[in-house]
């Protein structure tokens, strides 16, 4: 009996003492309100997964990753998320209220909760459109930007109250300080060239061929709004607002707006553009530069990168010369106090 019972201590010590082995993958679960998918994709470095959506919008699956940053998309939305290999995390959103309705809970919501915020934060302050705050007098300047660097700091301090992971916390505090010192150092060359696109002031022409060859230029479409689009077949932000921009140019078919797709693919890779727009039955005028970034109406704005937006009047002046995007409310915003 006594070496029944020495075993059977010894046993449950054993047993007490295991330690479990660390889960070296990450548990995705969640759900879509209002689907418009099947699959979910993460995208990381060198790493893609689809998740399978059930009918009733949830899903659940494990991925092997490598620590960091990744995307996720449900073939229309895109946003980033926070993954480590140990999580255990739940993802909500609703399609029709996207990015303000995502949701995290669960082992790495703490990081990724902060993610949204930071994501919205530079939504409201229109930190995509970069352009808006050198056209800004000094004084207007300084001010809004002081306002940006305070309260990106107090989000930090509040992250990591909450259990923000620390490499995560130093690649934003890096990240925060180089967008103000960009800000900061840049403002008076950009501040004036900006100058020159005020809104009032003539834009610079386009005169270019479209899908049939023939040219169409900015004079040709006076007396109407124009939207233009700069964009190319290889750049992928460009190709995500398609689906946005051909939504537009439907819902304000009969309005006083035309939508104008510049293309500034380089000419050798014409077919190319040409077979884009016919297969993602691009709408709207489609017009294609003759020298790519060196094209006069590219280099005239002073664009060097795309997507580029700019809404020109029905006197062919600049209203903006660094428009929203298609994917933007803003710009439905903008067309309705022109009464368009």
């Amino acid at each position: 009996m006594k070496k029944i019972s020495v075993l059977f201590l010894a046993l449950i010590t054993l047993l007490a003492c295991k330690e479990e082995a660390p889960k070296d993958y990450v548990t995705l679960r969640g759900k879509i309100i209002n689907p418009t998918t099947k699959v979910i994709t993460i995208l990381g470095k060198n790493f893609k997964k689809e998740i399978s959506v059930n009918d009733d919008g949830t899903f659940i699956d494990t991925l092997k990753i490598v620590d960091g940053f990744h995307g996720f998309n449900d073939g229309k939305q895109q946003s980033f998320i926070y993954l480590k290999n140990g999580y255990d995390i739940n993802l909500k959103f609703d399609s029709q209220n996207f990015p303000k309705s995502i949701e995290f809970d669960g082992d790495g919501s703490s990081t990724n909760k902060y993610l949204v915020k930071k994501l919205l934060f530079i939504q409201e302050e229109n930190l995509n459109n970069i352009k808006e705050y050198f056209t800004l007098d000094k004084s207007e300047f300084d001010k809004k930007i002081m306002g940006i660097s305070k309260k990106m700091d107090e989000m930090l301090v509040d992250a990591e109250a909450n259990g923000l992971e620390p490499e995560v916390l130093k690649q934003e505090q890096g990240n925060n300080k180089k967008m103000i010192e960009f800000f900061t150092t840049n403002y008076e060359k950009e501040h004036q060239m900006m100058a020159a696109f005020k809104p009032g002031t003539p834009s610079p022409k386009f005169n270019y061929p479209d899908v049939n060859g023939k040219n169409v230029s900015l004079d040709d479409l006076k007396g109407k709004y124009v939207y233009v689009d700069v964009w190319a077949t290889w750049c992928a932000p460009c190709k995500r607002e398609i689906p946005y921009l051909k939504e537009l140019d439907n819902e304000y078919k009969n309005k006083d707006i035309i939508f104008v797709s510049l293309s500034i693919d380089k000419m050798e890779d014409k077919d190319k553009w040409l077979k884009m727009v016919k297969d993602e039955n691009l709408q709207g005028v489609q017009i294609m530069a003759d020298k790519n970034w060196n094209s006069d109406f590219v280099t005239s704005y002073g664009i060097r990168g795309i997507p580029r937006f700019i809404l020109i009047d029905k006197e062919g002046n600049i209203l903006k010369s660094d428009a929203p995007r298609p994917s933007d409310p803003r710009l439905k915003k903008l067309f309705e106090s022109l009464d368009i």
